[in-house]
């Protein structure tokens, strides 16, 4: 692994097999890497790969082929608890939908509190609770948000209690598998703002997850952009977004959501069939 990547996929492969017949290739031979502290950005169309890249860098998905390195060391899936939580020391996930990780009947401080149980058993109750409002209050929360039930929390709110739990297992890096496309425009920057500045802080290292090549610029160092499976092109943020070179990457930033712009479904693979 290169001196400075903290985060290498190699040669991952993975199928699903839909039936006898039937198989959909979701991983063809995919290898990037992240540099540590910054933020690799993957975007391509529903279907292309991205949310099942992101599983398997995780653990949460086995690979057919291939392997994944953090710090050097090979990930793989596991059941064990102990390997689980090393791994979770080094690397956390945020979904689009923050409600799975939450109990609709607890308050959502809870939920964070389950995460220092297992990585600080160290702490007391009364430590822990105060590790929970310092998390709170590092993205943008109150206790009154911390007592807050899920339910009366707005979907931004419940996003930022999702990055603090991210943020109480102490990772070196959180993947972020289309973590504001659920939020509406003004709360996507506030969101994405609220990223940049905890990277800065913490030294942290972004995998961010998206379809969405407006909010890229905001957040990203490198791109790679997905098709089917496959890496289609890769560079800088400012290569990928000003000077595209593949006609597919050109198309995603031609059908970038614009003021007045309606969405219709299988719009950009019904013009990638012409590439």
């Amino acid at each position: 692994m290169s001196a400075d990547l903290i985060l290498e996929a190699v040669g991952l492969r993975r199928t699903f097999h839909l039936g006898r017949r039937s198989s959909v290739t979701a991983l063809d031979d995919v290898s990037c890497g992240v540099r540590r502290g910054t933020c690799l950005a993957v975007v391509g169309e529903s279907g292309s790969g991205k949310s099942t890249l992101a599983r398997v860098i995780v653990g949460l998905e086995s690979a057919d082929a291939g392997e994944v390195r953090i710090d050097g060391a090979e990930v793989r899936p596991t059941t064990s608890r102990s390997r689980l939580r090393a791994r979770a020391k080094l690397v956390q996930m945020v979904f689009q939908d923050p409600q799975g990780s939450l109990n609709r009947s607890l308050p959502v401080a809870a939920t964070i509190d389950e995460m220092l149980r297992v990585h600080r058993p160290d702490l007391d109750r009364a430590e822990r609770r105060a590790r929970v409002l310092e998390l709170f209050a590092e993205v943008g929360l109150t206790e009154r948000h911390a007592d807050a039930r899920p339910t009366a929390l707005s979907g931004g709110q419940k996003q930022r209690v999702a990055i603090a739990r991210a943020l109480a297992a102490e990772p070196e890096i959180i993947v972020l598998d289309e973590a504001v496309s659920a939020l509406d425009v003004s709360v996507q920057a506030q969101v994405l703002d609220l990223l940049d500045r905890l990277r800065e802080e913490k030294g942290l290292t972004y995998l961010f997850i998206t379809h969405d090549l407006s909010v890229v610029r905001a957040v990203a160092d490198d791109v790679i952009v997905m098709r089917r499976g496959r890496i289609v092109e890769r560079g800088t943020v400012d290569e990928i977004l000003d000077r595209p070179a593949h006609p597919y990457t050109r198309l995603l930033l031609e059908c970038a959501p614009r003021p007045g712009w309606v969405p219709r479904r299988g719009v950009i693979e019904e013009l990638a069939q012409q590439i």
